[in-house]
């Protein structure tokens, strides 16, 4: 009776009556006091709201519904499907809808309602990777920005893969603290690329020195991550980077220098082939032919075998003692050490070169860095 005595009503009244009757029958149903029978003639009635050609009209049904955890799915996802003034607000605050519903609405590709999909509060960790798998730029980017969005490793992973030369989003997966190592580093990689290339760097700097300050500036990068990565994401990043070709005797040779021993240990274990217990061993307690042998394992050669035995060499008598060693004594030692073999085998001379400028590049930037801890203070 309520719904053809509606319906009936409907058809002569104006658009404004419409509407509110709308807000008038959406918050009574959302109060929940009808019964059964009632409860069936609302909901026939709503879904004839949904087809008023009017978009006044249908934005008030959404609006009446868009919080209404009890309203029928039907509707609902008919005003999803509505123009984005009508489904913004039942995508972007519909308590109602299903993940599957948020997951379908994110492969329709439309950018407008994945940005809706983005903003809920919260977002699952399924709808999370619909997003970080088909999403449009701005959606994703939208999502990194809501604290209530759970992603899962593997779909930031995802998003890096798509989005890593789009400066917003790179910015974005920087700042985050639960971004895996291995995809900070390949990050690094791919600014170092674009700042290389960008048409300011070539016209301040020019094209091969500009490629070989981001290189640098990418290694050292690199470098402080490695002294910082968690035990738990070692493996990955020494994986990554042994994909990639980074793990060369100079990045090596520092990451020893450094003292960084858990990431060279798992640098060499993945060279070798070799366990990790096997590898500590003989880094920790070996003799100076089983170094030499882990070492010619990983591919260096006579002449590189005896840089990285010495460096080893001066860490363990360090820890021995527990003495404090820095990078500098290290990379001084080993220069006095092999001055000759240096002298001698151009390979030594440029790996002994390549580690002081390393050192260098490191000592200043963690001088600058320790003048504006000091800086901060004093204010």
């Amino acid at each position: 009776m309520i719904v053809s005595s509606f319906l009936k009503w409907s058809e002569t009244a104006k658009v404004g009556d419409r509407c509110l009757a709308t807000r008038a029958l959406t918050q009574a149903y959302a109060e929940g006091r009808m019964d059964q029978s009632e409860r069936q003639e609302a909901e026939a009635a709503l879904a004839l709201l949904l087809e008023d050609p009017s978009p006044k009209v249908r934005l008030a049904l959404a609006e009446g519904l868009a919080l209404v955890e009890h309203a029928p799915r039907s509707i609902l996802l008919g005003l999803a499907g509505d123009q984005i003034e009508v489904a913004g607000r039942i995508i972007a605050l519909s308590p109602a809808l299903a993940d599957n519903d948020l997951i379908e609405i994110v492969a329709g590709g439309r950018s407008a309602l994945q940005r809706f999909v983005a903003f809920r509060c919260p977002v699952s960790v399924c709808v999370a990777a619909a997003l970080a798998e088909v999403g449009e730029a701005d959606a994703v980017a939208d999502m990194l920005d809501n604290p209530h969005v759970s992603i899962a490793r593997i779909s930031l992973r995802r998003i890096a893969e798509r989005f890593g030369d789009d400066a917003e989003i790179r910015a974005r997966l920087f700042e985050r603290g639960d971004l895996p190592c291995d995809v900070r580093q390949a990050l690094v990689e791919r600014l170092g690329a674009a700042l290389a290339g960008s048409d300011f760097v070539r016209s301040a700097i020019g094209g091969s020195r500009g490629r070989k300050i981001t290189e640098e500036a990418c290694m050292n990068a690199t470098l402080r991550m490695a002294e910082t990565v968690v035990q738990d994401e070692i493996p990955a990043l020494v994986e990554h980077l042994r994909i990639s070709g980074r793990l060369t005797p100079a990045f090596l040779i520092h990451a020893l220098c450094a003292g960084n021993v858990d990431f060279f240990a798992g640098a060499v274990v993945s060279l070798s082939g070799m366990s990790d217990s096997r590898v500590r061993g003989i880094l920790i307690d070996g003799r100076e032919t089983a170094m030499r042998a882990l070492y010619r394992s990983i591919g260096l050669g006579s002449d590189l075998a005896p840089v990285f035995v010495t460096a080893t060499q001066i860490w363990r008598a360090a820890s021995r003692l527990n003495a404090s060693v820095d990078t500098g004594r290290v990379t001084t030692e080993l220069l006095r050490r092999h001055a000759e073999d240096a002298a001698r085998q151009p390979s030594v001379a440029e790996l002994l070169r390549l580690v002081e400028a390393m050192h260098m590049s490191w000592h200043r930037h963690a001088s600058r860095d320790y003048a504006h801890s000091l800086a901060a203070q004093a204010a």
